[in-house]
């Protein structure tokens, strides 16, 4: 795929279509959806040729799918893209794309909860370890690498206390090794951070939120050479990982108004975060562009914005914790983030909720902790209803 210059926002809406037979300038402007789960063909010798394409079976591949790869892979100047049914069904295929029996992996503590699950509790059934690090400090990173390291996992900004993990430093112990980098890159989004600038190998999102921005589907999507696609596209096969065409087609939507609505979900994020900082009722809030943030300078240098999600500690107990949640009006609370509505979460008892007591505390995960995602409201609007929430607490 040859990249063109071209800004974000233009390649959002854009990307790199697929030619579907058409000629000249004629052509529909939207994609279509093919929505079918099998390919005809005129002969065996035509379906042998056709195997490892577009139009042969949807599990291995569809039009309407190939569409929105074209796009990822544009907004993140990577070859080429895949998408999955889910943003774990991307993650494992790509961790068991990566490694075998025997084989290591370098991890940040800080991931989202299914993924330290999968990591911790799933991989070693399979003869794989992990060795787990502070999200912050590059250096574990690197001291924690070994002969049989085979991927470094990275999550920035973090799931739910966006902490930022230093991309740039940790690729440059990880590439003299051969070692593979992955990053989610899912609370930043393609707008806010490039991690292919920094030479990530493998660059993973939950579609369902931020790329998809509607709340309406659950996909994921990977970013990669060619190289390394190929060997997951083996594996979304063999595992059947793959996104349904209709999905792809809402996804491909979404797309095409994802930097505007970043832009808002930026802007919401960090007005909503400056008011919370000086409330009575709040102990803490974490946001990686509020200046008083541990790490801004590294935020500001390696991101073109703070993202739309949030988190905060409520001064109180679980149950005023639970309190201002169930008492917001413009926030729903649901699982979920990205979308263009804003939504609430407790993180103790949603994402992180399979995690021991213990591994939360490790995590800074406490019972007061509130996760929020700034959709596209008014700031004032949304100001005004965790302003109501929290001073009910008296």
């Amino acid at each position: 795929m040859a990249h063109k210059k071209m800004h974000a926002e233009t390649k959002s809406v854009h990307g790199q279509p697929v030619n579907l037979g058409t000629t000249g300038t004629r052509g529909p402007v939207v994609g279509s959806i093919f929505q079918t789960s099998t390919f005809r063909v005129s002969s065996v010798e035509e379906q042998r040729e056709v195997r490892f394409g577009e139009e042969f079976y949807t599990r291995y591949g569809n039009p309407t799918l190939a569409e929105v790869e074209n796009a990822i892979a544009e907004l993140e100047s990577t070859e080429t893209a895949l998408v999955f049914a889910s943003g774990m069904a991307a993650i494992t295929s790509c961790i068991f794309t990566a490694v075998s029996s025997g084989d290591h992996i370098v991890a940040q503590h800080d991931v989202y909860g299914s993924t330290y699950d999968f990591l911790a509790r799933w991989l070693p059934r399979f003869g794989v370890e992990t060795t787990f690090v502070d999200a912050d400090d590059a250096e574990q990173f690197a001291r924690a690498i070994r002969p049989q390291t085979k991927v470094i996992y990275m999550e920035s900004p973090t799931n739910p206390t966006l902490k930022i993990v230093n991309i740039s430093e940790i690729v440059e112990h990880a590439q003299p090794r051969n070692i593979l980098t992955f990053v989610d890159s899912t609370f930043a989004s393609p707008i806010n951070q490039q991690p292919r600038e920094f030479g990530v190998n493998v660059i993973i999102h939950s579609a369902t939120k931020f790329l998809a921005g509607h709340s309406d589907i659950v996909c994921g999507a990977v970013a990669a050479d060619r190289n390394f696609r190929d060997r997951l596209r083996e594996a979304r096969i063999v595992l059947g990982g793959v996104l349904d065409p209709h999905a792809a087609w809402l996804l491909r939507r979404g797309l095409k108004t994802l930097s505007v609505r970043v832009a808002r979900q930026n802007e919401n994020a960090l007005g909503l975060a400056t008011f919370l900082e000086t409330h009575p009722r709040v102990r803490s809030v974490h946001y990686p562009f509020l200046p008083s943030h541990p790490q801004y300078e590294l935020a500001t240098k390696q991101m073109r914005g703070g993202g739309g999600v949030f988190s905060f500690e409520v001064e109180g107990s679980a149950k005023d914790t639970q309190a201002v949640v169930e008492s917001l009006k413009l926030f729903a609370l649901a699982p979920s983030l990205g979308g263009v509505e804003s939504l609430v979460t407790v993180p103790s008892s949603t994402s992180h909720a399979m995690l021991s007591p213990n591994e939360r505390k490790l995590l800074g995960i406490t019972d007061q902790l509130i996760r929020v995602s700034a959709g596209i409201e008014h700031v004032d609007d949304l100001t005004a209803d965790l302003d109501q929430a929290l001073t009910r607490l008296g």
